[in-house]
């Protein structure tokens, strides 16, 4: 599955140098706006204890982990949605992605230059929610006058009309497609739209090292603006992320994280909540050759996990054998789990739980 998320944010808020220790490609990051002109994809493991636990039961000749792309915008500035600075780029650049990293600057620091002039997180974040409400609404505007004659003869139309009344209604006030008050089942009849107040979102605050564990006055300001959005805020420090990402030793990087009074790196944070974001379950396949997680959406039957390792899976499912995560680690083995009653076999409505352990059957 490609999966991409957008990091994006002012210029100089820290979304290259995040970028950069994310997936140590080679993302300019200096010190002055539009230093990123095209967006950089990093392709980024998720980090899995339980795939590396797998991995030394099972020992395969290959272990394949679970990856997100992870798209660095170029920094948006206010009337990006009229087309100001690089703003039709950056904006197409976003639509294209499943979610949005929307990186925050709160910290202080007066050698790096803030676009507009001081450290507000609350009215950078305004100036990047308002120009992409407006790229929102100019697109419904247009799709409510392709359907409003068809509304009046076509069923299906007419709901569509409905609900983009509601979410127009909605981002005329500056509210995010993503809070508007309509359902599950209507955001399918808006999909297409690809609306980019629609896609979930995570918010970063980037701060300095001396806040990264209990966060600042500026991440309280964050936090509290967000809770209508019902949206995750994680604490990080770029620079922190850049420091830890030039040691190459394990160890070393262990034991600079506890100096700081870290368990985990704030980009192993970040990944995890990232796929979290998507609604992203794992199961894993288990044999000596190899060692692979899946990647899935939440809800996915045993079908349609068998169909993301091909297509051929899914259309001549048979059954599912299903081995419980903790059971596999708990017993030491497959074979042990079968001797022990812990292998289930599930047919076609099985929903697959994340951690899964399986192995499908099908027709040719």
């Amino acid at each position: 599955m490609a999966l991409q998320c957008g990091i994006v944010g002012l210029p100089n808020v820290g979304k290259s140098t995040l970028f950069n220790c994310l997936s140590n490609a080679k993302a300019q990051a200096a010190n002055f706006p539009f230093c990123t002109i095209e967006p950089n994809i990093g392709v980024i493991t998720v980090p899995d204890d339980r795939l590396t636990k797998l991995t030394e039961l099972v020992k395969p000749q290959r272990v394949v982990p679970n990856t997100i792309e992870i798209v660095d915008i170029a920094g948006l500035v206010k009337g990006a949605s009229k087309g100001e600075g690089l703003g039709n780029q950056f904006l197409g650049n976003i639509r294209a992605t499943n979610a949005i990293i929307h990186v925050l600057r709160c910290f202080d620091d007066g050698n790096v230059i803030h676009v507009d002039g001081s450290v507000n997180p609350l009215r950078d974040k305004e100036i990047i929610d308002t120009e992409l409400q407006l790229k929102d609404l100019d697109t419904v505007i247009k799709r409510v006058q392709k359907v409003e004659k068809m509304a009046k003869t076509d069923k299906d139309a007419k709901r569509t009309f409905d609900i983009l009344t509601i979410v127009k209604a909605h981002l005329e006030v500056g509210k995010s497609v993503r809070t508007a008050p309509i359902t599950e089942d209507d955001f399918l009849f808006i999909d297409e739209l690809s609306l980019l107040t629609a896609k979930p979102v995570l918010y970063v605050c980037n701060v300095d090292e001396a806040s990264v564990i209990k966060g600042n006055k500026y991440v309280d300001l964050v936090k509290e603006a967000v809770k209508a959005e019902k949206a995750e805020v994680l604490i990080i420090s770029a620079k922190i992320e850049s420091e830890i990402a030039e040691l190459e030793d394990f160890d070393e990087r262990t034991v600079f994280l506890e100096d700081l009074g870290l368990t985990e790196s704030g980009v192993a944070k970040l990944i995890v909540a990232a796929y979290r974001l998507l609604h992203l379950y794992t199961y894993f396949t288990a044999g000596v050759q190899e060692v692979r997680a899946w990647t899935i959406t939440k809800g996915f039957t045993a079908p349609q996990a068998a169909g993301v390792i091909h297509s051929d899976f899914e259309k001549g499912f048979i059954r599912a054998e299903v081995i419980k995560y903790q059971d596999f680690v708990t017993l030491g083995s497959e074979n042990a789990c079968k001797e022990a009653g812990k292998l289930g076999v599930e047919g076609k409505t099985y929903v697959v739980e994340d951690g899964d352990i399986m192995h499908f059957r099908f027709n040719v």
